[in-house]
C-alpha cells in the first residue's frame, strides 16, 4: 500500500513501504550479484558468506543494492494504485530501511497537468477556396518554359535580362580582398544577384569592353569587414547573350513531360495544382483551429515537459544532419551558436507543442473519443503499407507499445478531426 499526497504545481508525493519478506529477498538477491565485489581473508572472492560480508562490513551493505531492486516495482504498483499519470523520473529518498523492517521510502513525481478547456467548437477558419485559375496554369507553364531557356551571344550592348560572361577584380580603398576576384563569372543582369547598383552598371557594356563598377556594401553585408565598404570592381566583359525561349507548342510539352499535347498537360498541371492548394489551405486551417483550442485553453504546464520537448526537438536535429553528413558542432558554428542558446530558441515552440499534445488529449477526454476496431485495423495497413509489407506479416511483429501507440494515433486524429469540422468558415479578408 502506498500514501498519497497531493502538493502544488503539478506535484505529488507518495509514501511507499516495502514489506520486510520482500525486501530480505532483495537483500539476498543482491549478494547473489555483487557478492564477487568482496575480498575476505580465508575466502575465495565471491564465495565468501553473506553474514560474513555483513560482519565484516556492516550490516548494511547490501542495502543500497537492495533498495535498488525493489524500490522500482513498489514504486510501478503505487503509481497504478493511485492511477497517477506520471510525465518525470520520480526524486526518491529513503525514511527508513532494516532487514526486520523492510522499507519506506518517498517518491516525490511530476503529475501531468490538468488541462481548462475553453471554447474549441467553432473557432474561426477562413473559408476554403481550392480553385486554381487558368492564369495560374498559364503561370506554371510559363515557368517550365524559363526553365528550358538557353543563351546565344550577340554582337550588341548588352541589355536588362542579357547574361554576361565576365572577369572581375575588386578592392576597398586600392587594395584587393578575399572573395572579390573572378574569372568566367556568368551574371544575368536585372537578376539582382550581386551587390546593389552592379549589373546596372554594366547594362550597355559590349563584349570586349572593360569597365569600372562603383558600389558600396550593404550595410548589413554578411562580411563585416566589408559592410558599409565603398568598392571599386574592374570589369572586362567577354560576351553577352541574349535568353532564348522555345516556343510552347505540342513538340515543347513532349520534351518534357509525359504529355502530348499541350491542353492534356494544363489539365493535369490544374489538377495537381487544385490537389496541392487543397492541401495547403486544409492543412492551414487545421493549425489555425488546433491554435484557437489552445489559446482558449489555460494549463500549467511542468517545466520537465518542455525540457523533454526541447530535446526531441534537438535530437531530431541531430538525426537530420546525420543524414546529410553534418556534424552536429559544425552545424552549431555555422549559426554561430552553443547548444544550451539553440535550447533557449527552441522552448517557445517546444512549450506550444506540448500544449498542444495536452489540450488534444483533454478534448479527446470531454468528448470521449474512443478508436473503433476497424480504425485501429486501418491505421496498422497504413504503417503495414508504408513498409511495403503484408497486412498479417506486419502485424505480427507489433508489440502492446506498438498497438497503445496506434490506438493513441488514431484518437488524436479522430480528435483534430472533431475540432476542425467544428470550426465556421469565414471570408478571407481583403488584403
Amino acid at each position: 500500500m502506498a500514501q498519497l499526497e497531493t502538493l502544488e504545481g503539478n506535484k505529488a508525493k507518495l509514501t511507499i513501504t516495502v514489506d520486510a519478506e520482500t525486501f530480505r529477498k532483495a537483500l539476498n538477491d543482491a549478494y547473489k550479484k555483487t557478492a564477487g565485489r568482496y575480498a575476505l581473508p580465508g575466502f575465495r572472492k565471491g564465495h565468501a558468506p553473506r553474514k560474513v560480508i555483513e560482519t565484516y562490513y556492516g550490516e548494511g551493505v547490501f542495502y543500497e543494492d537492495a533498495f535498488d531492486l525493489c524500490w522500482g516495482p513498489a514504486y510501478d504498483a503505487a503509481v497504478k494504485e493511485h492511477a497517477l499519470f506520471v510525465v518525470d523520473r520520480p526524486d526518491v529518498d529513503i525514511l527508513s530501511i532494516g532487514e526486520n523492517e523492510g522499507v519506506t521510502f518517498v517518491a516525490e513525481v511530476t503529475l501531468k497537468p490538468e488541462v481548462t478547456l475553453g471554447e474549441y467548437k467553432g473557432i474561426a477558419v477562413p473559408k476554403a477556396d481550392y480553385t486554381v485559375s487558368d492564369e495560374d496554369v498559364e503561370k506554371a507553364l510559363e515557368a517550365e518554359r524559363e526553365q528550358q531557356a538557353r543563351f546565344v551571344d550577340v554582337d550588341r550592348p548588352a541589355e536588362n535580362g542579357d547574361r554576361v560572361l565576365l572577369d572581375y577584380s575588386g578592392s576597398v580603398d586600392g587594395e584587393k580582398f578575399d572573395g572579390g576576384t573572378a574569372e568566367d563569372q556568368t551574371l544575368v543582369l536585372g537578376s539582382n544577384t550581386f551587390i546593389p547598383g552592379f549589373e546596372d552598371q554594366l547594362v550597355g557594356i559590349s563584349a570586349g569592353e572593360s569597365r569600372d563598377v562603383n558600389v558600396t556594401f550593404p550595410t548589413e553585408y554578411h562580411a563585416e569587414h566589408l559592410a558599409g565598404k565603398a568598392a571599386v570592381f574592374a570589369c572586362t566583359v567577354k560576351a553577352v547573350q541574349k535568353k532564348e525561349l522555345p516556343e510552347i507548342d505540342d513538340e515543347f510539352i513532349g520534351d518534357i513531360s509525359e504529355f502530348e499535347t499541350v491542353d492534356a498537360w494544363k489539365a493535369d498541371k490544374k489538377a495537381k495544382m487544385q490537389e496541392e492548394k487543397k492541401q495547403q489551405l486544409d492543412q492551414m486551417r487545421e493549425n489555425l483551429a488546433i491554435k484557437g483550442a489552445c489559446d482558449n485553453a489555460t494549463v500549467d504546464i511542468p517545466a520537465c515537459m518542455i525540457d523533454r520537448q526541447v530535446e526531441y526537438m534537438l535530437q531530431d536535429i541531430k538525426y537530420r544532419l546525420m543524414g546529410s553528413g553534418l556534424d552536429w558542432n559544425t552545424y552549431l558554428g555555422y549559426l554561430n551558436t552553443t547548444e544550451d542558446k539553440m535550447r533557449e530558441t527552441y522552448r517557445p515552440e517546444a512549450e506550444a507543442r506540448v500544449k498542444m499534445q495536452l489540450v488534444i488529449d483533454a478534448v479527446a477526454k470531454a468528448e470521449n473519443v474512443q478508436p473503433t476496431e476497424e480504425e485501429i485495423e486501418a491505421e496498422i495497413q497504413k504503417y503495414a503499407d508504408n513498409g511495403n509489407t503484408d497486412y498479417e506479416t506486419f502485424r505480427k511483429t507489433l508489440t502492446d507499445d506498438d498497438l497503445e501507440y496506434m490506438k493513441d494515433r488514431v484518437t488524436v486524429d479522430k480528435t483534430v478531426k472533431l475540432i476542425v469540422d467544428a470550426a465556421v468558415e469565414e471570408e478571407p479578408k481583403a488584403e
